[in-house]
């Protein structure tokens, strides 16, 4: 029970309450109890999105289509405070798949509410939306449709588009991002949004809106390139497709020596079944020389490219087709050689696991005589410096292969970037390298290693390994690093123009990356 006091506020408060609540719903009738989103009607009518639900000023984003790509599109779209109204073919059908915040209604209803539309039906379907061409009229349309295959005549889906809707701004964009991306958001995919169209106001609109949802927008140019931009989802590998089939190319021929020298020579010549090293040995014989041609393959192109210069005297020539192509597949060619590397670190250590491996051990402890001494000081130490020199190289070619990803890349300068790709990476094919002399050891000089009268493997993988590093150690002689300092600060030897090179307390250390 309250006493007579405390009973005399609380019905003071009560009454001030009461009188609160009557002047809320005189100034808002039914407020509380409207929903944020009305319903549809059983006829399957729209829904109208209330303000509350998007920033205020938002513009109505129109979405035509119901696929995977516009239900990631739309929730992206809410999430980033937009008005979204989809049209469809069959809304109450679709409705189902949409965010609630979002409308679903008939595709000429949705291209009457928005003020920028997005075209998500496939291309050979734009001619079923001739009957809204009065609607969107002076609307941006954003395609973001790709083609079933490359498209190199042309004309683009998107200038197709613009034919069809010529008073409509077309802008083509989106179509080089996933649904997954869309939905996931740009953290978890490529952040970059591709866009071209031939009005610049139009193109504007979209890159701030491509901004609000956490995308970066880059600027193609006209529509003319949009031809170019639906072609980049559909290549396979472009930058890949020489240095995998190179690499696959020296796999099948080391292979193919490796099997001739080691298998078919002991069964033609003693008649001696080893076939049963075709799965691993021959292998793991055949990775190694793999590895190590593919890592002088990305420093070739550099010394080249270091005397094409010392020869023309000047930097302002340009490359052979040929040496620019593999210039920029260095970084690939590389991946490919660590690939080939790993794979042979792992085959080396499931070599003891063999059932072979185990019977000739126990066939040569079966086969020594009583009081011969096994150990040789000379095998010991070439096996022990054979695989230090291994793990070194294999480190180094982790280190390069781990900086050639984008996100460490971004992390660190471009003198840091060189210094790593460049010295180091000559570091690792000098271990490289090493590793595989310590391997041949004095076998080079043993005529019993000449089956068919083919060298060994080792000394045909050398070859180039070893004229890289020599055309390096040329390249480091002084009045030659001095010259080619010289021309790539823009010395050109037809001109005979002078100037003295910065001391080297004052150089940045970028003259001497020869990385080009």
């Amino acid at each position: 029970m309250l006493s007579g006091r405390n009973a005399s506020v609380y019905r003071e408060r009560r009454s001030g309450l009461s009188k609160y609540l009557k002047v809320c719903q005189c100034i808002m009738p039914d407020e509380m109890s409207r929903p944020l989103i009305r319903g549809r009607g059983e006829g399957g009518g729209s829904r109208h999105l209330e303000a509350s639900m998007s920033e205020a000023g938002a513009p109505v984003i129109g979405i035509l289509g119901t696929g995977d790509f516009s239900r990631s599109l739309a929730r992206r779209l809410v999430a980033s405070g937009y008005q979204v109204v989809v049209g469809s073919r069959n809304p109450k059908r679709s409705a189902a798949l949409f965010p609630e915040e979002a409308e679903v209604t008939s595709q000429m209803e949705a291209a009457s509410q928005a003020d920028l539309v997005f075209v998500a039906v496939f291309p050979e379907h734009h001619s079923t939306l001739v009957d809204l061409k009065p609607t969107l009229a002076g609307k941006i349309l954003v395609d973001v449709s790709n083609g079933l295959r490359i498209n190199r005549d042309g004309p683009s889906n998107a200038e197709q588009l613009a034919d069809l809707f010529p008073e409509s701004s077309v802008v083509k964009g989106f179509n080089t991002i996933s649904a997954w991306t869309l939905q996931m958001g740009p953290r978890d995919g490529s952040r970059q949004i591709l866009l071209c169209s031939n009005n610049s106001k139009a193109k504007t609109s979209v890159m701030q809106l491509c901004r609000r949802m956490g995308f970066v927008p880059v600027d193609m140019g006209l529509l003319s390139s949009s031809l170019e931009i639906e072609n980049l989802p559909l290549y396979l590998f472009p930058s890949w497709r020489i240095p995998v089939l190179c690499t696959l190319s020296l796999f099948i021929f080391f292979y193919t020596y490796n099997f001739l020298r080691d298998v078919l020579q002991p069964y033609v010549t003693a008649h001696k079944s080893v076939f049963y090293k075709m799965p691993i040995e021959t292998v793991n014989v055949t990775l190694p020389s793999v590895a190590l041609v593919m890592l002088a393959l990305v420093y070739l192109p550099g010394v080249c490219a270091a005397f094409l210069q010392l020869w023309s005297g000047t930097k302002y020539n340009r490359f052979p087709n040929w040496l620019d192509r593999w210039l920029t597949r260095r970084k690939q060619l590389g991946l490919c050689s660590f690939l080939c590397a790993v794979l042979h670190a792992i085959y080396s250590l499931c070599l003891p696991m063999r059932k072979s491996a185990r019977f000739k051990l126990l066939s040569s402890f079966k086969q020594v005589k009583e009081g011969e001494d096994l150990w040789i000081d000379e095998e010991v130490w070439r096996m022990e410096l054979y695989l230090s020199v291994g793990i070194m190289a294999l480190g180094l070619l982790s280190l390069l292969a781990v900086t050639s990803l984008p996100s460490v890349a971004n992390t660190i300068n471009w003198r840091e970037f060189s210094f790593i790709q460049c010295t180091l990476g000559n570091c690792a094919l000098s271990m490289a390298t090493l590793h595989t002399l310590l391997f041949g050891w004095d076998r080079a000089f043993d005529p019993a290693q000449y089956r068919f009268y083919l060298p060994p493997t080792f000394i045909l993988v050398l070859i180039l390994p070893l004229t890289v590093l020599l055309g390096r150690l040329a390249l480091c002689v002084p009045c030659v690093a001095r010259r080619l300092r010289q021309i790539r600060r823009g010395w050109e030897k037809s001109r005979h123009i002078r100037f003295t090179l910065p001391d080297d307390d004052c150089r940045n250390g970028l003259e001497d990356v020869s990385n080009v």
